[in-house]
């Protein structure tokens, strides 16, 4: 018997009994119409029944099916429990029943799951350069999936496909750790930058001891160590984020603010975290030494770093005149293409 599986979930590959469990009516009406020509289908109260000989490719197979009949919150309202000899239906086994988009993802985002499982992460930098001095400042270190051909995947595809199947705590974990010890490897001398989600992280002291872990085992200076926050729209509880961020800093370690000018969120970010860095969001940079108007942003957030000992970050920098551009409104670093972009091997000069 073989299974593709994850460490919270496996579709086995062999036969059993389908229960597709629903308390609205008309779903279960719906489900009825549509699977009862499979094998031995029955319907009782909230639940149709059916057998199949193979868990597996039965939900390989159907995954268009249900995708073109059923919508994402109907296949989230459906619960779904295999039963196997080892595993009766009981009240038991139904509270442990998963979502049929649980199921679906699962076969969809398989590729995925062998990156999870192998950790096949490996890291590229590209270098932010401190334009008061002409040299590369730092690196953001950037996680790439390996697949098994060698092919990449990048970290949008990454992180949609652990969104939908709520693995943002173990990927972001790794991509931490990838990067650490990727750092060290390349004997990366200057500082790093590392994306963390702050919703990934639930206590700071128990979810970050691994990261604190390997950059003291890897011997990198704290101070060489600045914590990038993402996806800041997603972040409800403040309180929470200080507490991490807190945690951060009694180790020592830089905080930086991504995406700043991207919405009223990351603005109020500034205030509610005080970080050491911003990173002006792309959208403002791009194009920015022919738009009166994302100069007036620019000057506003450049006006409020200086006022409160926040250093400045353009990130996104493509062309000469935007480069240009923000010298002459005033900025700390820079990062973009018109550097260098991310590479395995991280580029050791740029002027």
């Amino acid at each position: 018997m073989s299974c593709i599986c994850n460490k919270n979930f496996c579709i086995e590959n062999s036969e059993g009994k389908v229960h597709f469990i629903t308390i609205v009516p008309e779903l279960l009406f719906k489900c009825r119409d549509l699977l009862k020509d499979m094998n031995n289908f029955t319907q009782e109260e909230n639940i149709c029944s059916f057998d199949i000989e193979n868990v597996r490719s039965f939900f390989e197979n159907k995954v268009d099916f249900f995708d073109e009949h059923f919508t994402l919150f109907e296949q989230k309202e459906i619960k779904v429990f295999i039963e196997t000899k080892n595993e009766l239906l009981s009240i038991s086994s139904v509270l442990k029943a998963k979502s049929l988009n649980i199921y679906l993802n699962f076969i969809k985002d398989n590729s995925f799951f062998e990156i999870l499982e192998s950790e096949t992460l490996t890291t590229h930098f590209q270098p932010i350069v401190d334009l008061r001095k002409n040299k590369i400042f730092a690196y953001e270190c950037l996680t790439r999936g390996v697949l098994p051909n060698g092919k990449l995947m990048y970290p949008n595809e990454l992180f949609e496909k652990s969104n939908r199947n709520d693995t943002n705590f173990r990927l972001d974990k790794l991509c931490r750790e990838s990067a650490l010890k990727t750092a060290a490897v390349k004997k990366i001398n200057a500082k790093v930058f590392i994306n963390f989600i702050p919703t990934a992280i639930y206590d700071p002291k128990f979810c970050l001891q691994s990261t604190v872990k390997w950059a003291k085992q890897l011997e990198l200076n704290p101070k060489n160590i600045v914590f990038e926050v993402v996806e800041t729209e997603n972040v409800e509880d403040k309180v929470h984020l200080k507490q991490i961020l807190n945690y951060y800093r009694q180790q020592g370690f830089k905080i930086a603010l991504d995406d700043v000018g991207e919405g009223y969120s990351s603005l109020n970010m500034i205030i509610d975290i005080k970080p050491d860095i911003i990173k002006v969001d792309r959208n403002i940079i791009d194009g920015i030494d022919k738009d009166e108007l994302k100069q007036s942003v620019y000057k506003a957030l450049q006006s409020l770093c200086i006022d409160n000992d926040i250093e400045i970050l353009a990130e996104g920098i493509e062309t000469q005149e935007e480069l240009d551009t923000v010298k002459k409104l005033g900025v700390d670093y820079a990062q973009g293409y018109f550097f260098a972009r991310p590479s395995s091997e991280p580029v050791r000069r740029i002027f």
